[in-house]
């Protein structure tokens, strides 16, 4: 059988890559190509993306699969959620795209909530109320009159603006739009209801589509860049949760899951939104997944909290992982603990003064050291992992019996063991690699490689390792779970 290739872009909020994925015999195989830095830049007292420098790392990567001879069968990109571009009348971008952690979104929600009740946002999207959402960051943009969403014609998702530069075809994907508190989370479009709320037209985005759909074939200048052939680029899962649950290893449907990364993100798979007073109450979400599917979940702080600590102890010594997990496992357990979703640790000055000053208020011992510290970040996340795997289960009636960790801290042994420990359930770790491997088999799918979900995951196990963890500790994780009940603070 010949070998099959397919070229992924896989862009996280702090770096991205290029991916070759083979797939041969119903196995699967990836070779990354380039890896590179995605910086949030500060201009002006606002936070931008760099999106031709971007554009120009996707363009390097496609450079050297020509240079090899390489004959690739389409290409698919995916991206963090939320973030958007516009587009001018003549096709060209206008600025750089806000980030996130743009500050301009803080008080957006509390404003918008004075036109249009905060149950009537949930309930016609069903999604998770947080103040970067796209809805709020237009609303921001809008109040204060930003001359760039003024200016322009269409507003495109990262990645499917990405996908324009390479193509010159306009698309929304839908599991990205789904992302942007701004979908009939029911119909499945775009709300107007809401739109008009924030004087945003539906004429503004180019039309849905979903995964699997052919945006068009690279453009000639594009091609003359690269040196390859009219090759397609396929609307993958732009976000890259829905590529990279697209990639759990299931067995069957009494799963759920944990993308663990920078951000962490727990839930489970439906059919249907569940959108109720409960789930709002619990700011629980309903986001797009491919064939039907809706993902039904809630985010949590990840990684973010130890990368900051990182930067920080780099400007005196660059710990390694291995060093940051040998003096966490030798600090006193659950002496420090916080509640990893407390405002304070969104983004502050400084993440280690943040831990510090959350103990401090809440009348905890203070962490100084840098193995405290890290142990505190591991045990807090296993706790609140715990609590929304409560509440997730309580909320969807549904049975499960095994958690799949996917994504980058897959591959973090300790913090899969305390999350087993924590949740008291088996926890399976892998594949690392799951939005890469989600974004190639949606592509795969495309093409005819495989038909649905099912033959995907098939195929996935079959390719790939993965970890067992089963809990351990039961007894001390309970006490350990009441305790943390007892120093859970939303309002730090």
């Amino acid at each position: 059988m010949k070998d099959t290739y397919f070229f992924a872009v896989d862009l996280g909020a702090t770096s991205g890559r290029t991916i070759l994925g083979k797939v041969i015999d119903q196995k699967i195989e990836l070779r990354e190509i380039t890896r590179f830095p995605n910086h949030i830049i500060q201009s002006c007292n606002h936070f931008y993306w760099d999106i031709l420098a971007l554009y120009h790392e996707i363009l390097n990567g496609l450079k050297i699969i020509s240079k090899e001879n390489i004959e690739i069968s389409s290409i698919g990109i995916d991206t963090w959620g939320v973030d958007v571009v516009f587009i001018d009348k003549n096709g060209e971008i206008l600025s750089n795209p806000y980030s996130y952690r743009d500050p301009c979104t803080i008080d957006s929600p509390a404003q918008l909530f004075k036109k249009v009740s905060k149950e009537k946002v949930y309930g016609n999207t069903g999604i998770q109320i947080m103040n970067f959402n796209t809805l709020f960051q237009l609303f921001a943009q809008k109040q204060r009159n930003c001359q760039a969403l003024e200016a322009s014609d269409k507003i495109l998702f990262m990645p499917d603006a990405l996908s324009y530069l390479l193509t010159g075809k306009m698309v929304t994907e839908y599991t990205i739009a789904s992302t942007s508190q701004m979908l009939n989370a029911n119909k499945r479009e775009f709300d107007e209801e809401l739109l008009n709320e924030i004087g945003i037209s539906k004429d503004k985005f180019a039309p849905i589509v979903f995964p699997g759909h052919i945006i068009g074939n690279l453009s000639k200048e594009v091609q003359e860049i690269t040196g390859l052939s009219d090759i397609p680029v396929i609307a993958v899962a732009g976000h890259d949760t829905a590529s990279a649950v697209a990639a759990v290893p299931a067995k069957d449907d009494h799963f759920a899951y944990l993308s663990s990364g920078t951000w962490s993100l727990m839930g489970i798979e439906n059919s249907d939104a569940i959108i109720n007073e409960n789930s709002f109450k619990e700011n629980f979400t309903n986001e797009g997944g491919i064939q039907g599917t809706i993902r039904f979940l809630k985010n949590i702080c990840g990684m973010w909290l130890l990368e900051r600590c990182r930067a920080e102890w780099e400007k005196e010594h660059n710990y390694s992982y291995p060093e940051l997990i040998d003096a966490a496992l030798k600090a006193e357990p659950f002496k420090y603990i916080i509640n990893p979703d407390s405002p304070c640790f969104a983004n502050p000055s400084s993440m280690i003064d943040a831990i510090k000053s959350y103990c401090k208020q809440t009348s905890q011992p203070v962490p100084t050291t840098y193995g405290e510290i890290t142990r505190c970040i591991f045990e807090s996340l296993a706790l609140r992992y715990r609590q929304v795997f409560t509440t997730l289960t309580n909320l969807s009636g549904k049975e499960i019996n095994v958690l799949h960790i996917i994504g980058g801290g897959s591959k973090n042994a300790l913090l899969n063991q305390l999350t087993s420990n924590a949740l008291g359930i088996e926890v399976v770790a892998g594949p690392s690699e799951a939005t890469a491997i989600g974004n190639i088999m949606i592509q795969a799918m495309s093409s005819g490689i495989v038909s649905d979900i099912k033959s995907m995951r098939t195929l996935i196990k079959d390719s790939i390792d993965t970890v067992a963890y089963q809990p351990e500790d039961g007894e001390l994780w309970e006490k350990a779970y009441d305790k943390y009940l007892t120093l859970f603070r939303n309002d730090i």
